[in-house]
């Protein structure tokens, strides 16, 4: 009770956070992760390739269960929903953006944006203002109707960060976001984040191999031997 009421502001925690494979052998991943996230917030997450950066990620953003520990928003441990509330979970708090955008080719650059939302059951008319608002915050609304083959890169995270703004999240959850980006329009495109991040109040975790980028956040931290720590200067070459 008394720990409700001192903190409360974080609204986003992953507590003793384990997750093992077992396929092959028992292989740890994740050893005990703990994380507290703000509205607001950007943190960076860093570390050596293999160290389960995405893995948590995907723990946070329900994509997959730890082997143990709790993740809780607003109060709720998202593990104890059923898989229709964890779906629903995933598409109403959590937006995501991958180091591969994942947008549908198909599909032009608005029905890209839209999708969640009419996944969710809302009605296309509903959606398409807003959708039309982010395309234009992030700079693509004059190529809304191309479809995702005519767009350059970073045209096409620029409209995977629109579609998992649509449904207007509590978390962004960033995987490398910028890595397939020349470093120009990575820049552009982690300054974009960063910027909605702030005017929307998102509580926003990024994995990025990009120290520079990563030192700009509100927090850095490491990913190391299955634990999370903040980031010191001495790790600047790791």
């Amino acid at each position: 009770m008394s720990n409700i009421e001192q903190e409360p502001a974080f609204f986003f925690e992953a507590r003793d956070i384990f997750k093992e494979y077992c396929e092959h052998g028992s292989l740890q991943v994740l050893a005990g992760v703990n994380l507290r996230l703000v509205a607001g917030e950007m943190v960076a997450v860093v570390g050596a390739s293999g160290t389960g950066k995405t893995t948590l990620l995907h723990i946070l953003g329900a994509l997959d269960h730890p082997s143990r520990g709790q993740v809780f928003c607003r109060g709720e441990n998202v593990f104890e929903k059923t898989a229709d509330q964890l779906a629903l979970f995933r598409n109403q708090v959590i937006g995501f953006v991958f180091q591969s955008h994942n947008l549908l080719p198909e599909f032009n650059a608005l029905e890209n944006v839209l999708l969640p939302g009419l996944i969710a059951g809302q009605q296309r008319s509903a959606l398409a203002g807003y959708a039309e608002y982010l395309l234009e915050r992030v700079g693509v609304l004059t190529r809304s109707t191309h479809k995702v083959g005519e767009l350059s890169g970073g045209e096409q995270q620029r409209v995977a960060l629109a579609r998992a703004l649509i449904m207007k999240p509590a978390v962004l959850l960033a995987d490398e976001p910028t890595g397939n980006l020349d470093p120009k329009t990575g820049l552009k495109v982690f300054e974009l984040i960063q910027e909605l991040s702030e005017t929307l109040s998102l509580a926003t975790v990024m994995v990025t191999h990009n120290l520079i980028l990563a030192r700009r956040m509100s927090r850095c931290l490491t990913l190391r031997d299955g634990g999370l720590y903040e980031t010191m200067d001495e790790s600047k070459d790791s």
